[in-house]
């Protein structure tokens, strides 16, 4: 499920995964894989000496609620609209709750998430940019401090709410966390893994 992560600029944004079948993660109204994610923080991580750093990084946009759909309704089963809708049709919520858990093999549904997606998306390159002056990461339109940039890494690492099924997680993950503890940058000074 995705959570709710303090932005500067814009209050309160959801970030995370949105169903356990896919590895596919959302911010608001942006969505990307997790293994692009991953792909980007690694990539940063790698960065020598910079005070300030530009990128793009391509994602996936869905422009309005109604397209992006209804989460909790799908959840639920009531409601299945839009894209969020369309995929929980594919991949419904577990009958089980011990059966929810975000699960490591999440990337081998993308031949089945990704015309779904781009149903409803376009595709869109966005701006990423660290501060070293002000502590701060924008991801697109979004503004985070440095802490809770933190807070979005380390929710892939542990697989969100409800977590990796059996604390297992895919090689790009893994990769993702080696790479960030290595890293000289004062982006990841302080950076903890739960």
């Amino acid at each position: 499920m995705p959570l709710a992560f303090h932005s500067l600029n814009r209050g309160d944004i959801a970030f995370g995964f949105f169903n356990i079948d896919t590895d596919l993660l959302l911010l608001d109204h942006y969505f990307f894989f997790a293994d692009a994610f991953c792909a980007y923080i690694i990539h940063l991580s790698q960065q020598k000496g910079c005070d300030s750093y530009e990128s793009l990084w391509e994602v996936y946009d869905i422009p309005t609620r109604m397209e992006i759909g209804d989460l909790m309704g799908a959840i639920h089963g009531v409601r299945h609209t839009g894209f969020i809708g369309d995929v929980y049709r594919l991949f419904p919520f577990p009958r089980r709750e011990a059966d929810f858990k975000q699960k490591p093999e999440g990337f081998q549904s993308r031949p089945a998430v990704e015309p779904i997606l781009e149903k409803y998306a376009g595709h869109a390159k966005i701006p990423f940019r660290i501060d070293i002056e002000h502590e701060t990461v924008a991801i697109g339109e979004y503004l985070f401090t440095k802490e809770v940039f933190h807070q979005i890494i380390d929710y892939v690492w542990l697989g969100g709410y409800p977590r990796w099924r059996d604390d297992i997680r895919p090689d790009y993950v893994m990769q993702m966390r080696r790479s960030s503890e290595k890293s000289s940058s004062w982006l990841f000074s302080g950076l903890v893994f739960s």
